[in-house]
């Protein structure tokens, strides 16, 4: 069965937002302690959503991979987190867990780079959890190669270090 990809709608959101917390669990539960990953929960996850897509859908794109009707996985993108008027930012792709390795991420990925060139942009940048090896590979196959960029965030009370990654469109 084949995955289809589209705009994501207001509607959308919850049900991303419950794919996201999934995503975040099945896929950091070997690297961060289940206490870091039991908040949000699934609803609040996707309230967050609902709430950041109101400021930013002007200037973002979420799409969303469906596969028989099932929300398979969502990409987000936007600008340049530095301010980068050539570059866009992948700010996310996260998959079901019963998808990993049936081709929808590189979809969206293939996806949300189209739409970064349409915009015009000449680069594209991203975030990886440096603990993330399975996701680091995905997107160093895909052409990206680490700028040397790190930054600390939170997860939950846990630490972790995001490295960025870039490539050229």
């Amino acid at each position: 069965m084949t995955v289809t990809l589209r705009p994501a709608t207001g509607d959308d959101l919850m049900a991303v937002g419950a794919l996201h917390q999934r995503s975040r669990v099945a896929t950091y539960s070997s690297f961060l302690p289940a206490e870091a990953l039991a908040d949000p929960t699934p609803e609040a996850m996707g309230r967050y959503w609902v709430e950041r897509w109101q400021w930013e859908r002007d200037t973002h794109r979420m799409f969303v991979a469906e596969r028989a009707g099932t929300l398979a996985g969502f990409s987000y993108l936007g600008p340049d987190d530095e301010d980068d008027p050539a570059t866009g930012l992948l700010n996310a792709i996260h998959l079901d867990p019963d998808e990993q390795g049936r081709g929808v991420g590189r979809a969206l990925m293939m996806d949300a780079l189209d739409a970064m060139r349409a915009r015009g942009w000449q680069r594209a940048v991203l975030w990886v959890l440096r603990d993330n090896a399975h996701a680091r590979a995905f997107y160093q196959r895909g052409g990206w190669t680490p700028t040397g960029a790190e930054r600390e965030e939170q997860i939950g009370l846990a630490p972790t270090l995001q490295l960025r990654f870039a490539r050229p469109l």
